[in-house]
């Protein structure tokens, strides 16, 4: 309990900080440090929200039990008074549990086809159309960056950003971390003629996105950069001028695409960011995997070569395999009521967590 109170200390002072530093006319005029501080900001402010109302409901609970002893009449309030500290204090201590360090941030989520040919392909623009309206339902902004479709309008690799339209300590990376990894669907293709069950799958690689392009600390003698046309099914032209880039990052080989902007350089600058979001993902997963103490303290979602999660068209029933979650409910799972199925994730890494924490 006396660390919950030195850690709660130490927040509200922090937190007293940040209003003052944000109130700085100074610092209000650069945006770059005032969005960063905003983001701050909003992720201390439910603890403080909720150790207010924690510190006034004990003041209330003291007042109605010196009231009680006097007239019983008011021994419900205190009990009522009682109830409502206890579930406060439980709200907080939830609060302060260790989180993943990266909650708050934006995303980059990439969703290729695997194997399947042209059922793999629509069954990864079912995936995309999944989280774009989860994001529509829940309050998250995304916007895609790049899109290769097959033929019958499937997504042979789409790459996508969401973002929190407001700072908050649930950002992106909260709620899509738990994507990443290899999808296998179970249906009758829309090519196939005998009505047969065929199995597909699609992978989906997700990352945290840097706040600015500032970011990017990436040697040009490192990437080559290739300027084509943006297309759109069937490689069909849509642009006119060569406006999108791509860029290989030589030393990795890895290739980030990007045909959303008008302008080749603006495209060309969200590209940089893919990539360094990528090049420093690869460098987290590098150190966790060296280190295998730190490795088991991560939460199993983490692994991106494993089967997450299996689609089964028939019986209308998504099972993700590493919590072992079953619902018949996939057809609106896939209009994105995503939700029961992400708290169930977020349960179990808040669960792991506190264990590893010991």
């Amino acid at each position: 309990m006396a660390s919950q109170v030195s850690l709660v200390d130490d927040i509200v002072s922090e937190y007293q900080g940040l209003e003052m530093q944000m109130a700085d006319p100074e610092v209000a005029g650069d945006q770059n440090q005032f969005r960063k501080l905003s983001k701050r900001y909003a992720e201390l402010r439910p603890i403080i929200q909720v150790n207010d109302e924690l510190n006034q409901a004990r003041v209330d609970l003291e007042d109605a039990k010196e009231m009680a002893y006097e007239d019983h009449d008011f021994q419900a309030e205190a009990d009522r008074l009682e109830g409502e500290v206890v579930e406060l204090e439980e709200k907080l201590a939830d609060l302060l549990a260790p989180r993943d360090e990266h909650d708050a941030e934006d995303i980059i989520m990439e969703i290729k086809a695997g194997a399947g040919g042209e059922e793999a392909a629509l069954f990864a623009g079912d995936l995309a159309r999944m989280y774009e309206r989860y994001a529509d339902k829940t309050g998250f902004s995304w916007e895609v960056l790049g899109l290769n479709e097959s033929d019958l309008g499937g997504v042979k690799d789409m790459t996508i950003s969401f973002k929190s339209k407001n700072p908050s300590r649930d950002g992106a990376w909260s709620v899509f971390k738990f994507e990443g990894g290899v999808h296998r669907v179970q249906r009758v293709p829309v090519t196939e003629s005998q009505g047969r069950i065929q199995t597909s799958a699609a992978g989906v690689l997700v990352y945290p996105e840097p706040d600015e392009v500032e970011s990017v600390n990436i040697d040009e003698k490192d990437i080559r950069v290739d300027v084509y046309r943006s297309s759109g099914k069937g490689g069909q032209g849509v642009n006119t001028t060569d406006s999108a880039v791509r860029i290989t990052h030589l030393p990795t080989g890895l290739i980030v695409t990007c045909q959303k902007e008008r302008s080749q350089i603006q495209n060309k600058a969200r590209a940089l960011q893919v990539l360094q979001a990528r090049l420093d993902q690869m460098e987290r997963e590098a150190r966790e995997a060296e280190d295998a103490e730190q490795r088991a303290s991560q939460v199993r979602t983490m692994d991106r070569s494993e089967r997450i999660r299996t689609y089964n068209w028939p019986e209308n029933r998504i099972t993700d395999h590493r919590i072992g979650y079953k619902a018949n409910n996939l057809d609106s799972v896939l209009d994105g009521d995503m939700g029961d199925l992400i708290t169930a994730l977020q349960n179990q890494e808040r669960a792991e967590r506190l264990e590893a924490e010991g």
